[in-house]
């Protein structure tokens, strides 16, 4: 059964990927807003900004552009699974012997390799404007984890509003709230510099935790209580996306 899901999976994971290289402006447009981004802060507001920080800001900032990166990944993902099931591919995968978590796993893993690609992008890109790190192949292994972990846990989400969604505008406008996120918490400026409701939830919220955790890796620092905390945003994150999603999808093809 394991064999046959996994197989399933790969050939479905295979159909997904050959649309995005029949359409890699999904993965241009996904990387230019936080390239762009990265431009404005670093060359235009960078010089205004206090962070408490010594290291430079395109340094302070890149952890929380590569969150906003994946935000702005997943939507697609949403978009894709919502066609698909207005386009009665759903229906007929149904007639045929393929296991039918198998659909929705496609879909994750085709999300997790197109987010990879941007990521790896945007990164290059904050490598040519100045970005630098003295951190360990195992930091670096631990950050690639953490977007890793990231990108799945936000890609269930994702499936579940490409699920829920009535309309092709209602499938992407949830990633919204989550790219807007990291702007209320430490990816911009220390949340120090925050009136006292809105630190209280930048420093309380997932992002903040998570855009800690990377920072510290990248600056060869201790990571401290933060990577516990993120860790279990994540997985907590993850357990119940992934059962929601689960359980409207079968609800769904029943």
């Amino acid at each position: 059964m394991t064999t046959h899901v996994l197989g399933d999976t790969r050939v479905l994971t295979g159909r997904s990927l050959r649309h995005i290289l029949r359409s890699p402006d999904t993965i241009i447009t996904t990387a230019i807003t936080p390239i762009a981004m990265m431009l404005l802060f670093v060359y235009v507001l960078g010089g205004a900004i206090r962070t408490g920080s010594d290291e430079s800001y395109i340094n302070y900032m890149l952890p929380g552009i590569l969150l906003i990166t994946i935000a702005s990944g997943i939507a697609y993902t949403a978009y894709r699974l919502f066609l698909d099931m207005k386009g009665g591919i759903f229906e007929r995968f149904q007639s045929m012997p393929i296991a039918r978590s198998s659909v929705l796993w496609a879909h994750v893993l085709t999300s997790l390799v197109a987010n990879v690609v941007a990521v790896a992008i945007v990164t290059g890109v904050a490598l040519i404007m100045g970005f630098r790190t003295g951190a360990s192949v195992l930091a670096w292994l631990g950050v690639a984890g953490i977007l890793i972990l990231v990108t799945v846990a936000l890609t269930w989400i994702a499936v579940l509003a490409g699920l829920l969604a009535k309309s092709i505008e209602g499938a992407s406008a949830f990633s919204y709230p989550l790219i807007f996120l990291p702007f209320i918490s430490s990816a911009f400026v220390s949340t120090d510099s925050m009136p006292g409701p809105v630190a209280w939830f930048a420093q309380n919220q997932p992002v903040t935790s998570i855009v800690n955790t990377i920072r510290a890796l990248f600056a060869q620092q201790a990571v401290g209580s933060d990577i516990w905390i993120a860790l279990a945003w994540l997985l907590g994150i993850l357990v119940i996306a992934y059962a929601s999603a689960i359980a409207v999808y079968r609800r769904k093809i029943s």
